[in-house]
């Protein structure tokens, strides 16, 4: 078996092997492990059609269907072309095949295919991963498109067309077949925020808020039109956690809504990005990588741990673990700055180890993952440069704003904790994550000073 790329991103040519002897032949038309194994996306097809053709010059399309299609001949022989429909640079490019029982070809969604038949009586086959409906929206090319300009064996004016077919628009009339919707959950948050602004507002792009969309409800909609869900919402209030409302809205939220879109996101073939923490882990080690045991403390880390392990059942995913991430918002860098430039001198914790992360790096980080395609798997993202307690974050945010960093205490966690009205959330000592993993895939995160610096004269970011 072999697979061959063709001009059209994600078109893709197997040669078939076919076994023959006096009694016919047979072949393997579709074996999921061994075609993934040689290069073809496992697209999970869930319907199997047959097209008959009895004339020589039966001609069909051109189609664009809004799934992907494996397309293989049963008996005798065809001649397929292509026409890439899809929104983007390659949109009018062409390519043709002659196909046989020994040869197959794999067309992603809005690539526009037709075929016309070289034999009698032939038959081809496709694997489609999506059920067809009434409501199915398609894109359509004119046969006949000179700028196209495929050379047809048989000329149209000879060939089976079908009147439908025929009145198809020319490519200047198409309208490119936009990609899949990529849903961003949690948008009015600091991290969602910062992916509006780094993804931009593209019609295929949908922001949800928890008002438009329940994580632990999701609603009914037609998931294949969807490529990817970036799940920035979360429970975050690790100290109401521990109580009995909050321990039942965290799991709720972190644990049973991530396992929720891991099962929507298998099914339909979805890339499921999960943001994930830092409190996922104990503290005890001096550094964690994304092989690291789960070893969470409190309620929080306990539902973003069960989270994680649903997300992984999902095959495309992305598990971003992050950690002291600050964006637009109320955050403890703000804090630190309003309590300097109101002359309050604040007492902070001096043992719990760990590094920024801003939320527009760690948005750009996401997209990097998604814009090169990296394994899937989880990926530690947090800012770069040496650790740090909090208690040295404040004493930067109080030179940076122009006052004394001496005028921040630093204190034990068990000193300032002391005295607290309510439940208090065990947190990790070191939260100092290993960056190896992101940065092999060419992505750098930027020192967290230097960023720490850059957001506090720009504090939007």
């Amino acid at each position: 078996m072999n697979v061959t790329e063709t001009g059209i991103p994600g078109l893709l040519v197997v040669d078939l092997p076919v076994h023959g002897d006096n009694r016919g032949w047979f072949k393997e038309n579709w074996q999921r492990d061994k075609m993934v194994a040689a290069g073809l996306p496992d697209f999970g097809p869930v319907q199997n059609n047959i097209s008959y053709n009895a004339a020589v010059g039966t001609t069909r399309g051109f189609h664009a269907e809004p799934w992907d299609k494996f397309v293989s001949v049963a008996s005798g022989r065809i001649f397929g072309a292509w026409v890439d429909l899809r929104e983007g640079p390659s949109f009018g490019t062409v390519f043709t095949i002659e196909l046989g029982p020994d040869r197959a070809v794999f067309v992603p969604r809005g690539v526009g295919n037709a075929y016309q038949t070289l034999d009698a009586d032939t038959v081809y086959a496709y694997l489609v991963n999506d059920h067809w409906s009434p409501e199915t929206e398609y894109a359509f090319l004119n046969l006949a498109d000179e700028t196209a300009g495929v050379d047809w064996p048989i000329p149209l004016a000879d060939a089976v067309l079908s009147d439908k077919d025929r009145a198809h628009p020319l490519l200047a009339e198409v309208m490119p077949v936009p990609p899949r919707r990529t849903l961003i959950l949690g948008a009015d948050g600091q991290l969602g925020r910062a992916l509006r602004a780094e993804f931009g507002d593209a019609p295929h792009l949908e922001y949800a808020t928890r008002a438009d969309f329940d994580i632990t409800a999701p609603d009914a909609r037609h998931w294949r039109d969807y490529g990817t869900i970036i799940n920035a919402a979360a429970y975050t209030a690790v100290d109401a956690a521990e109580t009995a409302e909050g321990r039942a809205d965290a799991w709720a939220v972190n644990a049973s809504g991530p396992a929720e879109l891991a099962r929507i996101a298998a099914k339909n073939g979805i890339t499921l990005v999960h943001v994930s923490s830092d409190y996922v882990f104990d503290g005890a080690s001096d550094e964690y990588d994304e092989e690291s045991p789960l070893s969470p403390l409190g309620v929080y880390g306990q539902s973003k741990a069960a989270g994680d392990l649903a997300v992984q059942t999902a095959p495309r995913h992305y598990i971003v673990r992050t950690s002291w991430v600050i964006g637009d918002g109320g955050n403890f860098v703000r804090t630190m700055a309003s309590l300097a430039e109101r002359g309050i001198d604040p007492r902070v914790v001096d043992d719990q180890r760990g590094r920024l992360t801003f939320t527009s790096d760690l948005a750009r980080g996401i997209r990097h993952l998604l814009e090169t395609r990296a394994a899937y798997g989880t990926y530690d993202v947090t800012g770069s440069g040496d650790p740090a307690a909090w208690s040295d974050v404040a004493a930067e945010v109080f030179a940076l704003v122009g006052h004394d960093p001496l005028r921040v205490t630093p204190v034990s966690t068990h000193a300032y904790s002391s005295g607290a009205a309510g439940p208090i959330a065990p947190r990790p000592r070191n939260s100092v994550l290993d960056l190896a993993k992101i940065e092999a895939t060419g992505f750098v995160p930027p020192d967290w000073r230097k960023s720490l610096a850059e957001y506090l004269d720009h504090p939007t970011i």
